[in-house]
């Protein structure tokens, strides 16, 4: 299926992996070639992304960048890669769960379709020599940049700032569906994705839900606090133990929950934001993640490009307070994020949405054989820079161990 979507310059692929975050919609949805879509220009794109929307009553699959509603880079382009946001009304839309394919849209005969599927072949890449990322920080200098950053945590400047690394490889050559599956085999992810837009492909791993809505309901799950993995039973359970009980930990993690419920109350009923579950511990193959569940009653009078941008760029990927947060991320992070903290997802016609974190992913464009992951951190007055680094490799150990 992978394979046969790859002929089109734009598809999208949503997988959850079997993982059951708040009763998904499906097992995976597949959305391919473009009728019409917008691009985003960075002036007036929420109404014109609103009139776009109004135009039809269709499903969209498409992407947020970072910056998409927000002005924390001065740039206007993102020098590489993905563009600030892009939808498009796909083609033909498959869902598939459990053992069921069902064909919500399609230009061609179902039984046509099919069988073009069934007929392609699968395509894996040539054995080439395994390739080693770089990044654009050294280590001395990630641990100098934290350093500075404490200091602005200790002038009162900000409480907590989510910092991220690049990690790049120039004349990369690989087979992006192949390595999303290797990807996915290796850290299967609740809100996995593999995205192509032209020449760009996006191979997510993400487990990180950034916001929901269903009806009136809105859910934002956003992940603060990692511990690292241990093939040992008993030092697994002790990494999980010490993030479920550690302070700095949580404490983290209920800023972020704050920042959360700050932003959802301005586009939510009066009282109706709560947090659902505080603390939560899930355990997925390279990490343990402490993840809380935000609620709020979406108000009529707002619609639901409005809610996305009230709470973007999401918590868990700036800090608080999130204006002077990024601006400390643009003075300090070495390189714009583009895809990188932004977000993937789909909207349906009754204007439904969900929409995925972008971490754990492989940024590629095959013309340029340009290959780019980023990890980060929450940075706190009690971090440790040496143990901020070494929870970015934890994070990246998925990545670096299909890559290489």
């Amino acid at each position: 299926m992978l394979n046969w979507a790859n002929r089109f310059n734009i598809f999208c692929l949503l997988d959850n992996n079997n993982y059951s975050f708040e009763q998904p919609a499906f097992e995976s949805l597949l959305a391919v070639g473009s009728v019409r879509s917008y691009t985003f220009t960075g002036k007036n794109d929420l109404q014109n992304f609103q009139a776009f929307i109004d135009e039809n009553s269709s499903w969209l699959f498409g992407h947020f960048g970072y910056n998409a509603f927000s002005n924390a880079y001065k740039m206007e382009n993102v020098s590489e890669g993905f563009c600030k946001g892009f939808f498009f009304e796909p083609e033909i839309i498959l869902k598939l769960s459990n053992n069921n394919i069902e064909i919500i849209k399609s230009s061609i005969g179902h039984e046509i379709l099919l069988q073009q599927i069934e007929e392609t072949t699968e395509v894996f890449g040539e054995n080439i020599i395994p390739f080693k990322p770089v990044s654009l920080l050294t280590k001395e200098k990630y641990i100098e940049q934290i350093i500075e950053l404490q200091k602005h945590i200790l002038r009162g400047d900000c409480y907590e700032i989510n910092f991220c690394q690049k990690f790049y490889v120039s004349n990369a050559t690989i087979n992006p569906i192949e390595i999303y599956q290797k990807l996915t085999a290796v850290s299967p992810a609740p809100f996995g994705s593999l995205y192509k837009l032209n020449n760009d492909y996006c191979l997510c791993a993400s487990p990180e839900r950034f916001l929901q809505k269903k009806g009136n309901i809105l859910i934002s799950q956003p992940i603060k606090g990692t511990s690292r993995r241990d093939t040992n039973t008993t030092k697994d359970e002790e990494s999980k133990i010490y993030l479920q009980n550690s302070e700095k930990e949580k404490s983290e993690n209920v800023m972020v929950v704050d920042l959360v419920r700050n932003d959802m109350s301005m586009i939510c009923e009066k009282g109706s934001v709560h947090v659902k579950e505080l603390f939560g511990i899930y355990s997925f193959p390279q990490v343990h993640q402490m993840i809380s569940t935000i609620q709020g009653i979406l108000c009529a009078d707002k619609n639901f490009l409005q809610a996305i941008a009230a709470c973007y760029p999401m918590g868990s990927m700036t800090g608080a307070p999130k204006q002077k947060v990024m601006e400390l991320i643009e003075q300090y992070e070495v390189t714009e994020r583009g895809l990188f903290s932004g977000s993937i997802g789909y909207i349906t016609p009754e204007r439904d949405f969900d929409f995925n974190v972008v971490i754990r992913s492989v940024f590629y464009n095959d013309i340029k054989k340009y290959l780019s992951f980023y990890a980060g951190s929450g940075i706190t007055f009690y971090s440790e820079a040496e143990k901020e680094y070494d929870e970015c490799l934890s994070k990246s150990e998925a990545i670096m161990k299909v890559l290489s």
